[in-house]
């Protein structure tokens, strides 16, 4: 079995790249983006701003080679050590074509960190390259004036070394809106309500395998690309170990779960996983009578495998920082949660 290639630990003092592969900052939030290297400066890091982040037009921060080339020039330069884009957005996908996937091979990995639409760059370098890559906040995030608990493990998370092991638990409390968070732009996030991470079959189960994932929106779109040959990552790197596949949900309905599930069911990117970790959903609305657990039932129940769902992942913050490619070992017990990822 081929190994995941991790990369070097984050350390104080080490540069972090901002570049906006998908989504720009518009004007008026300028000043998240100011107050996020701010804080991620005072965490010990130096920050490196790309030009792309400061324009937004038609979902895009410009045009998709010249995101594609500030990327480039992000991921070959050896002063960097990590990147995290602002936030996510719509159009990732079609940069994946204008990188130069061998150049990025034969290049010293970079740590990439991020969600939603950026879940779609890491699941692609980590499918195309073998290395290990980062689900978790966005640098717009990091503007808030303290980090909780859960969001600032980035670091810890970015900061394993090869061979150990990092445990992170679920949250007390999530944010269920952003609505005060937008009316308060900068002032941090809002948890207001008990977070239970809960399971389709039983109050409690414990499963291990190797992490690959991302949000469900966009990555069912790469089926059928070079960029989604999930069965071929899992048999080179997964084999042996099994895999879990953690996925969250931006704005899909009960019915576009559904859609989007049974599509990589019948894709074969379930067949022998280890078990499902799914987060809360974003922008989500039931059809009529027809729920998210439906829709998990649906897909998953002939499968015999453990799903959790409602886990600390996504567009309800705060959510866990999750590696692709790592060996995890994930615990539920009484809507706890608890996942322990070793770098091996």
């Amino acid at each position: 079995m081929t190994s995941i290639r991790y990369l070097k630990p984050l350390k104080k003092g080490d540069q972090v790249a901002i570049t906006a592969p998908s989504s720009g900052v518009e004007r008026e939030l300028h000043h998240l983006l100011h107050k996020a290297k701010k804080q991620v400066e005072r965490a010990g890091y130096t920050v490196r701003e790309g030009k792309s982040i400061w324009t937004n037009h038609k979902l895009v921060s410009c045009e998709k080679e010249q995101r594609a080339q500030e990327l480039m020039d992000f991921l070959l330069d050896d002063t960097i050590q990590a990147i995290i884009p602002p936030w996510g957005g719509h159009f990732l996908m079609e940069i994946l074509p204008l990188l130069d996937w061998e150049a990025l091979k034969a290049a010293e990995p970079k740590w990439i960190l991020g969600y939603s639409d950026t879940s779609t760059l890491c699941f692609a370098y980590t499918i195309m390259t073998g290395f290990a890559s980062a689900h978790g906040t966005n640098y717009v995030d990091l503007s808030a004036p303290h980090w909780d608990p859960i969001t600032k493990k980035w670091t810890e998370v970015l900061g394993t070394a090869v061979h150990e092991t990092i445990s992170q638990t679920s949250s007390e409390t999530y944010q269920s809106s952003w609505e005060q968070a937008f009316e308060n732009p900068g002032t941090g996030l809002y948890f207001d309500t008990p977070t239970e991470w809960k399971t389709l079959s039983s109050k409690g189960t414990q499963f291990s395998g190797r992490l690959i994932g991302g949000c469900l929106d966009t990555l069912h779109h790469l089926v059928g690309t070079p960029y989604g040959n999930a069965r071929d990552f899992i048999d080179r790197y997964c084999r042996e170990d099994g895999v879990i596949w953690y996925l969250e949900s931006a704005e899909l309905t009960a019915a576009g779960i559904y859609r989007a599930l049974w599509q990589l069911k019948m894709s074969g990117w379930f067949e022998g996983a280890a078990g499902i970790l799914f987060g809360r959903p974003g922008d989500y609305q039931p059809v009529d009578d027809f729920e998210m657990i439906d829709a998990l039932h649906a897909v998953f129940a002939d499968l015999q495998m453990p799903v959790v769902y409602d886990a600390d992942i996504g567009h309800l913050p705060p959510q866990v920082t999750l590696v692709n490619g790592a060996f995890a070992t994930v615990k539920v017990e009484n809507g706890t949660g608890k996942i322990d990822m070793t770098f091996k």
